[in-house]
């Protein structure tokens, strides 16, 4: 009889944990919804054909299918082809802005220098 007892009530811990987990999840996925309309109705913080300096924050696939360095200016994502294979995130570039994606949430750059 209490080996059903703590049966039920592990069952009852693991279900809470769950419906924790998917509301972080859920308020996670609100603002990243926020922030991206925000982006939306702003003006992009950057020119085309202009060159800004920004810390490489990460490595992606690019939507081209070649692996990009991401960076963001005043919170603006960048993503810069043409980066060395020899930088890692942390490293300081300098890029020139190309293009901006649909929306003007984000944009194309080419690798200028390491600073």
């Amino acid at each position: 009889m209490e080996l059903i007892w703590v049966g039920a009530g592990a069952g009852a811990l693991v279900l809470v944990g769950l419906f924790a987990l998917r509301r972080r999840r859920s308020a996670e996925a609100r603002q990243s919804k926020q922030a991206h309309e925000a982006a939306q109705k702003r003006d992009p913080p950057v020119d085309i054909g202009e060159t800004y300096e920004f810390g490489i924050t990460e490595f992606t696939d690019h939507h081209s299918g070649d692996r990009v360095a991401v960076g963001k200016v005043e919170g603006f994502v960048l993503f810069v082809e043409d980066v060395p294979s020899s930088l890692t995130p942390g490293d300081v570039v300098r890029a020139k802005v190309l293009s901006f994606n649909r929306g003007h949430t984000s944009a194309d750059a080419r690798f200028v220098a390491t600073l």
